[in-house]
Formats: C-alpha cells, sequence, structure tokens
C-alpha cells in the first residue's frame, strides 16, 4: 500500500464487534457500501475487540475466533487490503487513551439517552459491566482518533454518530480544531429483518443467514422463513409488504423482472410460498457462490491474514500518534 495514494482522499472508518460470524444483514448494512468506497475513500475497518469485552469479558476466545472469522468474511466478500486497512482495536492502544480524555467532557446524559444503548440494555439479562455501558463513548473515540470524514453505519447506529458530530464540535471549540466533523453513511438497505421477522438479526436469535453457510443449509433456512400468516393456502392473496421473503428478493435476487412477476402472483394468490422461497435460495446461494470459493482459499492463508492485520493496525497507529500528539497539544496537558 503507497502512502502518497490517500493524500488526497477522504478518510473513512467503519468496524464491527467481532462476536460471530457476520450475516446477510451485516452485508447490506455494511459490507455493501465498504465495496464500494475502498476505491473512493481512504478505508480503515475496525474489528472493535475492546468494545466486545464487553459482554464477553467471560469467554475471550470467542473473541479470538470471531476476529479470524470476521477478517475471513471481509476477505470472502472482496475487501481488498491492498486498498484498505483492516485494523485490530487492542492492536492500537490509543484507541483507550483518546477514549479516556474525551470521557471528560461526555456528559453521562449523553450516555443514557442514548437510544441504541437502552435498547441493548433491555436485551441483555446478566449484570451490565461500565466497559458494555460506556461502549458508545468508544465509538466516538474510535471514529476521532482516525480523524475519520466519512462513517458508513446500519440504521440503528446513527444516534452514535450523531453523538460523535456534537463531541467533536464541542472539543473543537474548548480547545482547537482537530477534529473534523464526520458524515454518516446508510446503506442502500437500511435494516434486514431476521428470517422469523424480527427485526434484530443475530446468532443468538438463530435467525440469520451466514455468508459462510453451504448451499444445503441456505436452503433449509429459506424453508423456515417467515411469510403472510394469513397465508394458509396458496391460493389467498398474500401482503408483499414488509414479508421478509420479498425483502430478501429485493436485496439478493437480481433478476427484477422475475421478483416482480412473484410479487403479482402472490398478490393474486397464483404462486405458493414454497415457489417463492425456493426461487430465492437459489438466489441466494447464487449470490454467496464466489464468496464461498473467495472464503475457501483464504482459509488456507492462516499467515496471511495475521499479517493483513497486523500491517492495517500498524497504518493506523501512525495517524492514532498524531491524533493524541494534537489533542494533547491542543488540550495543553504536554508538561
Amino acid at each position: 500500500m503507497i502512502e502518497s495514494d490517500f493524500k488526497n482522499k477522504e478518510r473513512l472508518l467503519s468496524g464491527m464487534r467481532p462476536t460471530g460470524s457476520l450475516h446477510l444483514g451485516h452485508f447490506v448494512g455494511a459490507l455493501d457500501n465498504w465495496l464500494s468506497f475502498q476505491d473512493e475513500f481512504d478505508c480503515f475497518f475496525l474489528i472493535s475487540d475492546y468494545q466486545a469485552f464487553g459482554d464477553y469479558s467471560d469467554n475471550i476466545e470467542l473473541i479470538r475466533k470471531a476476529v479470524y472469522e470476521i477478517t475471513l468474511d471481509w476477505l470472502s466478500v472482496g475487501l481488498d487490503p491492498q486498498k484498505c486497512n483492516f485494523v485490530v482495536q487492542s492492536y492500537v492502544p490509543e484507541h483507550a487513551e483518546l477514549y479516556m480524555l474525551l470521557s471528560m467532557i461526555i456528559p453521562l446524559s449523553e450516555i443514557k439517552n442514548n437510544p441504541t444503548l437502552k435498547t441493548e440494555m433491555k436485551q441483555i439479562s446478566k449484570q451490565i459491566s461500565l466497559g458494555f455501558f460506556n461502549y458508545p463513548a468508544t465509538q466516538v473515540a474510535d471514529i476521532l482518533l482516525a480523524r475519520a470524514h466519512i462513517v458508513p453505519v446500519g440504521e440503528d447506529q446513527l444516534p452514535h454518530i450523531e453523538l460523535t458530530r456534537r463531541i467533536a464540535r464541542k472539543f473543537n471549540k474548548i480547545y482547537k480544531d482537530v477534529f473534523p466533523i464526520p458524515r454518516a453513511v446508510v446503506g442502500r438497505i437500511p435494516r434486514l429483518p431476521g428470517i422469523d421477522g424480527n427485526l434484530k438479526m443475530g446468532k443468538s436469535l438463530n435467525n440469520a443467514i451466514y455468508l459462510s453457510d453451504d448451499e444445503a443449509t441456505v436452503v433449509e433456512k429459506v424453508k423456515k422463513m417467515y411469510t403472510d400468516p394469513k397465508r394458509i393456502h396458496a391460493n389467498i392473496p398474500g401482503t408483499v409488504e414488509g414479508n421478509p421473503v420479498f425483502l430478501y428478493h429485493d436485496a439478493f435476487n437480481p433478476n427484477i423482472d422475475e421478483v416482480n412477476n412473484l410479487k403479482e402472483l402472490y398478490r393474486k394468490g397464483k404462486v405458493s410460498d414454497s415457489e417463492v422461497k425456493r426461487k430465492l435460495a437459489e438466489a441466494l446461494n447464487q449470490f454467496l457462490k464466489p464468496i464461498r470459493e473467495r472464503r475457501q482459499k483464504f482459509q488456507q492463508r492462516p499467515n496471511f491474514i495475521k499479517e493483513i492485520l497486523v500491517e492495517g493496525s500498524n497504518r493506523e497507529k501512525k495517524i492514532a500518534q498524531e491524533t493524541i500528539k494534537m489533542v494533547k497539544e491542543a488540550m495543553g496537558i504536554i508538561y
């Protein structure tokens, strides 16, 4: 990677917590955007392992495995480490240092009232750690450490970006202009429901199709997908709007004429749910085929995966050290 290639490019940062393999929701919500951006921006894609400790501190091995799996998923979808940087959060300790400094100007009320955090806290049965509670503040530090201009996110992450923008403005006003004000970019499909119709998708709910699923697994999962509950017979007109099967068709079936025809027949009660699902499974497996092939190739190169994580992290570390120096000079805490 040549440093001069990025001099005239805006910087982009986005990331994921390593808590498991990635699914189709991750693709439409983030990865699809990342693929189109890797030629346009100076991209840093962050594996936020510090954040994962917040709710998996008792299962570090899960995080270790997920760091590898996420990197493999990123490579499998076509992210190119020659064009972008894969960064492990804990490899760059300046993430933690900037979080500590910024936490002094982030109001507690901003964290307490974060809607995404509120939702996630309701879904956690065990005692919530301070680290988990503070993760919106760590996200602020992650974005500002890279001095990112662009932050691709899912729709549910927009409150985090608004918080980051407020804190960047506040720091620049109190001390000195250090941080650009980042802009959020939402994916073409803001939110993809789980195959059970639940708005949240994930391993704990057993309602996701993973980028690493084989053909037979995809077929079985699609067969179980939630559709129109009122449609107990194929000749009953069905609802297309909000129907998960058609939302997935819209997202992954490139044959628009076929999708539109299926919708028309479904509304008239002239096609069965099983036929709609069969065509969806075909489209999904066609979409996943090149991803599976690339995954198999990269699985045979574990040392390459380690190397690109170190190289990407080292490049971000150079920027991180510059940022910390600028922040300390602005705050007047270099003695």
